[in-house]
């Protein structure tokens, strides 16, 4: 089996909010959406920009309430989290066209989970030979897009996808 090194996550993962509130809950505060990156707020989920992605456009997909698993979620959260990965993908696709995707649950710090205290999916759109020489010899990512661009594009898709649904 080979090892995918990914050193540069480290710094993401060790980090302490200074706030002292989770990442991903999204408060009352409305105003700052658009800087936290926030595509979608809706009674259950959420879909954000990932600020240290794995390819370009990656996106997370989290509950709205501070859940650390799947498990304490009730029947209508965990549909509705999942139906908002199931359009999200939709969405993604529709906008940059990607060959695939990789979507993933961590569940908990053993399994790799960066934040194991509230549980959001990974959604990372994949183009064949994504991952080229830059990163096995250089430890580098080639993102191709800056992410506020990729915000500007997808904020306007998701509002239309999504609507003001709860």
């Amino acid at each position: 089996m080979e090892a995918l090194w990914a050193p540069w996550r480290m710094e993401y993962i060790r980090k302490k909010d200074s706030s002292g509130s989770c990442v991903f809950c999204p408060g009352e505060d409305r105003n700052k959406d658009a800087d936290r990156l926030i595509l979608y707020l809706g009674k259950y989920s959420m879909v954000l920009m990932n600020k240290y992605p794995y390819n370009n456009a990656h996106v997370l997909v989290a509950p709205v309430r501070h859940a650390a698993s799947l498990d304490v979620l009730d029947q209508e959260e965990a549909y509705n989290l999942m139906d908002t990965v199931r359009k999200t993908i939709s969405v993604v696709d529709q906008l940059i066209k990607p060959g695939g995707f990789n979507v993933g649950l961590n569940l908990g710090k053993a399994s790799g989970a960066g934040i194991a205290d509230h549980i959001h999916f990974h959604v990372v759109p994949r183009w064949s030979g994504d991952v080229n020489f830059m990163t096995t010899c250089s430890e580098t990512r080639v993102i191709s897009e800056h992410i506020r661009d990729t915000f500007e594009v997808f904020a306007p898709a998701f509002a239309e996808a999504f609507g003001t649904e709860e």
